[in-house]
Order: C-alpha cells, then structure tokens, then sequence
C-alpha cells in the first residue's frame, strides 16, 4: 500500500475511502446487516446428541462442524452443540467425514 504525504504532515494511504459517505463492511444492498440470534436462546431449543435432524443443520456436507460465527450460535450453546456432533459421531449417528 503507497502512502502519500499531506500538506499538514500527516501520511495516510491512497486506499483510503475518507469523505465516500457510508462505513464499509457494515451495509449490504438492502441496507444494514442483520445481527444472527441464536436459534437455542431464542426459542429456547434443547441440544440432544439423539436429536440428528437438529445437528446436521450445523454440519456441512463434508461432515465439518460449522462455526458460530456462521451460525449466529452463541458461544454457551456453540460448545454444547460441539460436545453434541461428537457424541452423535462416536455413535455413529453422524459420519465423521463423507469421502
């Protein structure tokens, strides 16, 4: 990144996007991103290791755990969640990797 000097002495980079009106990363197209609310807190689910349909929702197609960032899982239920798929995998209720 080049950075060029400013008359009052100060550098700063030419990629900047001073003055372009909105912030960058928190708009989308149809306006401002929509938090992700956990789906246990909110209505007030129960993580089972026997309930396969719910966990697979938080597993991709490859077999991988999907983060709470991706999830909107909070972190308290993103660590229940977690010990859940890996006891469901120690059964054999969820495969651990699909080839």
């Amino acid at each position: 990144m080049a950075y060029t000097k400013k008359s009052s002495g100060q550098a700063r980079s030419r990629n900047s996007f001073e003055g372009q009106g909105r912030p960058r990363g928190r708009f989308k197209r149809g306006g401002p991103i929509r938090r992700k609310v956990c789906r246990f807190c909110a209505d007030k689910l129960e993580i089972d290791y026997k309930n396969v349909g719910l966990l697979r929702t938080f597993v991709t197609e490859n077999g991988k755990i999907l983060s709470g960032r991706a999830t909107g899982t909070c972190a308290k239920h993103q660590r229940a969640l977690d010990t859940a798929i890996k006891r469901a995998r120690m059964l054999a209720m969820l495969p651990f990797a699909v080839k």
